[in-house]
């Protein structure tokens, strides 16, 4: 079964290079960023609903978008239209993992937020994370509209067969029927033994509006699938130091988990022995019903049917599982040495499988019917879940379920100058009875040359993640009974596109902050305390093609609180960049990251933690990346080479390795090549 699942990987790839040889050889299109149809006496305003044009428009003998596309797309649960983002100076919106989060060495291993990132949402939560900045998620899920078929793909290889898939696809069968696919795949063997990882994700979405108008749909299924093994960290960091001229190979080094006769840097092998295999499967559909005011829009050739919605019923259906499993099949007397535990048999297993069916009812109002981005919604929702534990001694099933009220008010005024969003959640009954959050948001046009202003207010009520409940198969020990976080988050933004500035700043205020302090066990600090971010990011021209982009983070936690950031965080770009040969866009230069000294946190690779630790702290140099991004039409690539920084002059090679963590060295030099391709059908 595996080798199949090789050879249709491989089979897949190649299918796809072909599609896009044979594609780019037959058309040579472009894509048109707008908000405008290219079609005779027809348009979309800002919110997607089609606008009489100018008449002008109709006496042109010939279109000249004909040969174009308009796309757009809007998030689930948001009204807001958005443009495809063709720029490629920043590879952070292309790359798989942002700079702002850290992985253990390699791509696809379990990734951290540097920022403090509580968890701000009530209700259910296992508590796995280590490999959300992967997922595929409904709230990030796009829904799009677009006058032809369009294709992306991509393909990037780097060092040690590191390779990341991307493909993604979307078309209207009709215009009110839309449907899109995607994939993504990320594969690396490592570095280092035992470190081999692979993750899947696929996601398809459709949108079918009826023909009066009246009855919408959403459809999303995706899944996510983590297969990571784990090394438990280097036995001992020191080792490094003997790597040096043509033994420079890390996978000679010893380390705390895997068994070291059956490792291989095979970009083909899949299979994990020790580590994690973390599955999701979701399928989310959504339809509603209006009731509201009809209109017509008529054409040199054609009549549209308009449909205004002043009240709307909907209802959402939720189906997810979840399954969470670490496995060890060669167990050995590491475990009692490196994190003090006795497993009970040369075997260790831990198994969670959650299955999760939620029903929405909601009642939505548009006062305006000229405006369906203002909006008041209240609703109910209902959720049952089953939970299924198995470990090497025994297992155990349990059923919960949850009732909870919600409230929204959206209004996006139509000159664009105000954006508020205010919505609530309370939890009556269940498994989550007290829960609660909060949320309202006020945005402020104040002019072009001005920029915008944002200030925000949250509080989250929540019982903590139920992987520190004590009840998972999960050998993750409490301190003692938890209760409830209280989370109050305070923000505000300001942007000014036109002066490339833009200045935030959040402030956190927890009290009963659940965490885990050690390999196998839990806590919550029960007194108060704050956490203070500030952030800022400003372009500079420095000549007519010379850029310069600097990202400052500042944070600062009060008091003894159990959280392990960095103070200072920063990435600085310069770049050569432009637009020559009227169709190549450049933009090549250096990045530097660097973040202060401070106290990582640890990881425990048996619970998927990164846990509180007061012990440890490190010294990197900052990291410095060379890259060459550049765009001809459609076509996109990028070629980075990472970790100048690890260059040792006394024997010139780049074995001054970084750490991410303690036990955790990064990688040395490392080549990043990839291709991005749009194509229109």
């Amino acid at each position: 079964m595996r080798l199949l699942e090789r050879k249709y990987r491989f089979l897949l790839i190649i299918t796809l290079l072909l599609l896009a040889h044979f594609q780019s050889i037959s058309q040579d299109n472009t894509i048109q960023q707008s908000g405008s149809v290219p079609q005779s006496g027809v348009g979309y305003d800002s919110q997607g609903r089609p606008i009489k044009k100018n008449r002008q428009d109709s006496l042109q003998h010939r279109d000249r978008y004909a040969d174009s596309i308009t796309i757009f797309y809007r998030y689930y649960d948001s009204s807001r239209t958005r443009s495809i983002d063709s720029s490629i100076n920043d590879y952070d919106k292309r790359g798989a993992m942002p700079y702002t989060y850290d992985n253990l060495g390699n791509m696809g291993t379990a990734a951290r937020s540097l920022l403090f990132n509580p968890i701000l949402k009530a209700g259910w939560d296992a508590g796995f994370h280590q490999y959300d900045v992967y997922n595929y998620t409904v709230e990030n899920t796009k829904f799009f509209q677009t006058t032809r078929p369009f294709t992306e793909l991509n393909y990037t290889l780097a060092s040690k067969a590191e390779q990341t898939v991307d493909f993604f696809h979307t078309q209207n069968k009709k215009n009110n029927l839309n449907y899109s696919i995607e994939y993504q795949f990320i594969n690396s063997p490592g570095i280092y033994r035992n470190q081999n990882n692979s993750h899947n994700n696929f996601r398809f979405t459709t949108h079918y509006l009826s023909p009066n108008r009246r009855y919408e749909c959403f459809f999303i299924y995706l899944s996510n699938k983590h297969a990571s093994s784990e090394n438990g960290g280097l036995t001992s960091a020191g080792e490094l130091d003997s790597l040096t001229g043509t033994l420079n190979n890390p996978a000679q080094l010893t380390t705390q988990l895997g068994n070291p006769s059956i490792f291989t840097p095979n970009p083909f092998n899949t299979s994990v022995t020790t580590g994690n295999i973390y599955k999701e499967s979701n399928f989310l559909y959504r339809h509603q019903y209006d009731f509201g005011t009809k209109d017509s829009i008529v054409t040199d050739s054609s009549v549209i049917h308009l449909f205004y919605p002043r009240f709307r019923v909907q209802h959402t259906l939720q189906y997810a599982t979840n399954d969470y499993q670490f496995f060890d099949n060669y167990v050995d007397t590491n475990y009692q040495h490196f994190f003090n535990y006795t497993p009970p048999s040369d075997t260790l297993s831990f198994h969670d499988r959650w299955v999760r069916v939620s029903n929405e009812f909601s009642l939505i109002s548009f006062p305006d019917k000229n405006n369906q981005s203002q909006y008041a919604k209240v609703g109910a929702i209902v959720q049952n879940m089953k939970l299924t534990t198995q470990n090497n001694i025994d297992s155990a099933t349990h059923n919960f379920y949850d009732i909870s009220l919600i409230g929204e008010y959206r209004n996006r005024t139509r000159n664009k100058l105000w954006d508020v969003i205010a919505n609530g959640q309370l939890y009556l009954n269940g498994m989550h009875a007290g829960d609660y959050q909060a949320y309202i948001s006020l945005k402020r046009m104040l002019s072009k040359r001005l920029g915008s202003l944002q200030i925000g207010f949250q509080n989250v009520n929540r019982t903590p993640s139920f992987i520190y409940s004590g009840e998972t198969s999960f050998p993750m020990l409490p301190h003692g009974s938890f209760t409830k976080e209280n989370t109050t988050h305070i923000f505000g933004i300001y942007y000014n596109e036109k002066a490339g500035f833009k200045l935030s700043g959040d402030y956190y205020l927890v009290n009963n902050y659940a965490y885990s302090d050690s390999f196998f066990k839990s806590s919550q600090y029960l007194s108060l305390f704050n956490v203070l971010h500030i952030y800022g990011e400003k372009t500079i021209k420095l000549a007519k093609h010379w850029n310069y982009y600097a990202e400052v983070h500042l944070q600062q936690a009060t008091g003894n609180a159990p959280v392990n950031i960095p103070q200072f965080l920063t990435r600085q770009r310069i770049a050569f960049e432009g637009n020559f040969y009227t169709n190549l866009f450049l933009s090549t230069g250096f990045e530097v990251r660097f973040m202060s000294n401070y106290k990582a946190p640890n990881y425990s690779p048996f619970t998927g933690q990164f846990f509180y630790q007061d012990n440890y702290s490190f010294n990197n140099r900052p990291d410095i990346n060379f890259f060459f991004h550049f765009r001809i039409k459609s076509f996109k690539a990028f070629a980075r080479l990472e970790n100048l920084n690890t260059l040792k002059t006394s024997n010139f090679s780049f074995t001054h390795y970084n750490f991410k963590l303690q036990d955790y060295p990064g990688t040395g030099l490392w080549l990043r090549v990839g291709i991005w391709w749009n194509f229109i059908n």
